[in-house]
């Protein structure tokens, strides 16, 4: 009980001496506010980065390769010239599924923006022409009843998977299953509903997946036979060419890019992370060879693009770290600094305890609970200080940061560790100062 109350008269004589000397206190506290909110500043910028990865991932799927059509420049055309190339098409994604043993799916992908219409409602939505796997591949789960079978697909019937956005726009609250919804000029019977997704980023849009919220699937033949199919040539095709070479493309029409190409992307998944070079890099001899030598087509892996990204933000955010370290040493140094001032400010204090029989253990314990009260602090005020920092950053710019409990805890240890580490060696020095010595300092 003694050993407890000397703790506590300790502790109450610290205390003190910090209130004492406000503004000295508060200016030594201001290193640590300052390390410490900048450390949960960038732990949340780090969670945050590792969060967006996440979240790519789920969105592009996992050990897919993304093949994208692209348009000749001229450069590219004079280098073609001659050579004929059908474009990215279903064959493509059909050859790629029957002859690569190392593909688990294949899901062919054509986008046309349109309009839907239901009961007087006319909203801007978007239809995609998919295959069955297309849901598993993305991880697509349906709320509500089913989607595409194998006949529907080799028919192109007219039916179609809406997505939840879709059925709250123009469905409500009813149940819009065995409905019928008009997208474009065709009448589609709904089969299901998928769940909402979040919206693809710049970075998912620069990988080539699209946003998932007014989305109308469809099967791809129904989309290719129904609506538009750019591979195919018709008479109409043939004589408006001809009229064009009669009288000259105006400038507008020789800039504008027309699609040959008959899908807009094919995704492939591989079965495991290992393969995904060697499948990558079969896949674009095989589309070589079907092109005529005419690479016309990109092909990416979003794994290892995100894999790369990450590895960057991650040097960022250690760089950024050591900074913030760097600061919490100086706030470290500068509580040292001022503890060791203090020590010789109250020289004749420390003797005067010393003589009337406090034990060197109090005038350590004293001294030690002085820093680490200041410590803790500036660590509790740089804590508040780093949470605002990120709700800042994450207000004002693109970048999302996530505060989490344990880089809270982490920051608040290392304030209290730094007032303990840098507050001893001044608490030792002023217990080792002779009594007699002491009381003579003027």
């Amino acid at each position: 009980m003694i050993r407890s109350q000397r703790y506590v008269y300790n502790i109450n004589i610290a205390f003190e001496a910090v209130l004492a000397n406000k503004f000295r206190s508060l200016l030594t506290a201001l290193g640590i506010i300052f390390g410490v909110g900048a450390v949960i500043a960038m732990l949340a910028i780090g969670s945050g980065a590792r969060q967006e990865i996440l979240d790519q991932m789920k969105l592009v799927g996992v050990n897919n390769i993304i093949i994208r059509p692209i348009f000749p420049d001229d450069e590219q055309k004079e280098l073609w010239e001659g050579r004929f190339t059908p474009g990215l098409s279903l064959e493509d994604a059909r050859s790629i599924a029957g002859i690569i043993p190392s593909i688990r799916m294949v899901s062919p992908e054509i986008e046309i923006s349109t309009f839907g219409f239901r009961e007087g409602i006319r909203r801007p939505v978007r239809i995609s022409g998919v295959n069955t796997e297309h849901f598993e591949l993305f991880g697509l789960n349906l709320i509500s009843g089913n989607g595409f079978t194998e006949e529907m697909m080799h028919l192109g019937s007219p039916v179609c998977v809406i997505s939840n956005q879709v059925r709250a726009i123009f469905f409500g609250n009813d149940n819009p299953v065995g409905k019928q919804i008009k997208v474009g000029n065709n009448w589609l019977t709904v089969l299901g509903v998928v769940e909402d997704r979040l919206s693809a980023d710049k970075t998912a849009e620069k990988l080539g997946i699209s946003e998932f919220g007014s989305m109308v699937y469809a099967p791809v033949q129904t989309v290719l036979i129904r609506y538009m199919d750019r591979s195919a040539v018709s008479m109409a095709d043939i004589e408006r060419m001809r009229n064009r070479s009669r009288r000259g493309m105006n400038q507008e029409e020789a800039e504008t890019p027309k699609s040959y190409h008959q899908l807009d992307r094919i995704v492939v998944q591989v079965e495991s992370s290992e393969l995904l070079n060697a499948t990558a890099d079969l896949i674009q001899r095989m589309l070589l060879r079907r092109h005529n030598g005419v690479e016309d087509f990109e092909i990416i892996v979003p794994e290892l693009l995100l894999q790369q990204e990450q590895r960057a933000k991650d040097v960022f955010n250690i760089v950024l770290g050591a900074i913030a370290a760097i600061s919490l040493l100086v706030g470290g140094i500068g509580i040292m600094n001022i503890m060791l001032a203090s020590v010789m400010e109250r020289t004749r204090e420390i003797g005067i305890r010393l003589a009337i029989g406090a034990k060197k253990t109090d005038v350590v314990f004293q001294f030690l609970a002085e820093s680490v009260f200041i410590s803790i602090s500036g660590g509790v005020v740089g804590i508040f200080l780093g949470i605002a920092i990120s709700r800042f950053i994450m207000q004002f710019t693109d970048i999302l940061t996530i505060v989490s409990l344990p880089s809270v805890l982490i920051s608040f240890l290392v304030s209290a560790s730094i007032g303990i580490i840098f507050g001893y060696m001044p608490a030792r020095k002023a217990a080792s100062k002779d009594p007699v010595t002491s009381l003579r300092y003027e």
